[in-house]
């Protein structure tokens, strides 16, 4: 039988899930192995698309059914003048029977394309793009609103698989205004949200377990700095400058 979260865990691999939500789905998935399961295999499919795939042609036979079945459907638009919907209309089925069998292939293909179009190659650097541009364009920028370092580092505490570096460095102008838990790389992640003047900054922090963290970058004009210490990484994401985001960077990095 089914798990009744599993269409919970398919969009928490499509980060779909609010925060809060997609903590309470992580803690299940570590409690169920159906949903643990599926949980790899979508990551299995993910891979196997990004990796490449081999391409498909549509036959011949198949386009000219097509392109004649569209000339019908055509044909019967322009001579039928009344209501309602035109007679002899090609139906579903027939739909069904033009696009099974080899132009399955085809589709695959397209949907490969389309999926390798819309991201880098680099799932954590699109992950965590992602989860800025929603922070920002909707009202989940924070759980906990504090400017003090003291309330916002222990409401991680069981929330997130790690305990962040926190501290307000509103002298150096970047102002601590909270934190939020949110979900990276198939795991309760921290945020730490400063604000430099008109610009927000987002810190995210995770567990690494010794793999190597991507290169600084600058993505959809967002400027992203990576580091870490230990098996934690992190991440500084926002649209300020660089010299202002590395600034921040060096900060938090002199309190470990």
């Amino acid at each position: 039988m089914e798990c009744p979260e599993s269409l919970h865990v398919q969009a928490l691999f499509d980060d779909e899930l609010a925060a809060i939500d997609a903590a309470r789905i992580g803690r299940h998935v570590e409690d169920c192995t159906q949903c643990r399961k599926l949980l790899e295999e979508l990551g299995e499919v993910r891979a196997l698309i990004r990796g490449g795939a081999p391409p498909e042609r549509i036959p011949a036979a198949l386009r000219v059914r097509v392109m004649q079945a569209l000339e019908q459907e055509s044909a019967v638009d322009l001579a039928f003048t009344g209501g309602g919907n035109p007679p002899n209309r090609p139906s579903k089925t027939l739909w069904i029977g033009l696009l099974s069998g080899a132009v399955g292939g085809a589709l695959a293909a397209s949907a490969v394309f389309l999926v390798l179009a819309g991201n880098t190659g680099k799932p954590l650097i699109d992950d965590v793009v992602a989860d800025h541009t929603r922070s920002l364009l909707s009202s989940h920028l924070i759980d906990v609103v504090s400017t003090d370092q003291h309330t916002v580092k222990p409401w991680f505490a069981g929330r997130t698989d790690v305990s962040p570096v926190v501290a307000d460095f509103s002298q150096q102008g970047f102002r601590l205004i909270g934190g939020r838990a949110d979900y990276l790389d198939h795991q309760r992640a921290a945020v730490v949200v400063y604000q430099h003047g008109p610009h927000f900054i987002n810190v995210f922090s995770w567990a690494i377990s010794g793999r190597g963290l991507p290169a600084n970058t600058t993505r959809n004009g967002y400027h992203l700095a990576f580091w870490k210490v230990g098996n934690v990484g992190y991440c500084a994401i926002s649209d300020t400058g660089w010299g202002e985001l590395q600034t921040l960077m060096r900060l938090l990095q002199g309190l470990e």
